[in-house]
């Protein structure tokens, strides 16, 4: 069983994610904002509160999985709302690699680190849709920046991939989604489970299939 460190894990998909981990057995430790319950509590926005709050867990951790995330503001690109757009990109990109890197000699204590990350299918290059588009933003820019991080971090030996969650029932996603938090978290965990070394780098979607950037 592994020991597993999930972000934004006091609802939607995170919530399901901590719940499948404990079902099958595996060591959660259950991330999230002060006042929202969890193991470990820190705001991802916040890189010192972070480190401080990680640095205080005293074992390995074999799996990261990076969940948190908001939807930013619903502001055109030719009226953009500044404030919340770099407030967006400081929780979905620099939260995400914050996180990571805070784990980082905790995954080196593991015989078999894994980092993965929650981006989206609206990142994709291929769409020219410009709604949301701080959202959007946020999450080609993570891709880019965790697939810079599976690089660096190839000689320790850390696999580092992204997820697409496909289109789920949370707040964010809406109650008319395809897909349930439930099986989404099923598929995601077990991607976590079986995830190679040599798959580093790559984009996933929420069932295991390799998708495009």
């Amino acid at each position: 069983m592994a020991s597993i460190l999930i972000t934004g894990s006091n609802r939607g998909i995170g919530a399901a994610l901590a719940a499948r981990a404990g079902d099958l057995g595996h060591d959660v430790l259950r991330a999230s904002r002060a006042g929202q319950g969890g193991d470990v509590i820190f705001d991802v926005s916040n890189p010192q509160q972070v480190r401080d709050a990680i640095s205080a867990i005293n074992h390995p951790i074999d799996i990261v999985i990076n969940n948190a995330g908001i939807i930013g503001p619903d502001s055109p690109t030719t009226d953009m709302d500044w404030t919340a757009m770099a407030y967006t990109f400081a929780v979905n990109v620099a939260g995400a690699l914050a996180v990571s890197t805070a784990c980082l000699d905790h995954l080196r204590r593991s015989s078999r680190p894994r980092i993965l990350t929650v981006s989206s299918q609206m990142s994709y290059m291929g769409y020219a849709k410009s709604d949301r588009i701080a959202y959007r933003a946020s999450k080609a820019a993570v891709n880019k920046v965790m697939q810079g991080l599976a690089t660096d971090l190839h000689p320790d030996g850390i696999a580092v991939v992204l997820v697409d969650p496909g289109w789920v029932q949370t707040d964010m996603g809406g109650a008319e989604a395809d897909l349930t938090p439930t099986e989404v978290a099923a598929g995601i965990i077990t991607l976590a489970e079986t995830l190679k070394f040599e798959q580093t780098g790559k984009f996933f979607r929420w069932n295991g299939e390799e998708r495009a950037f």
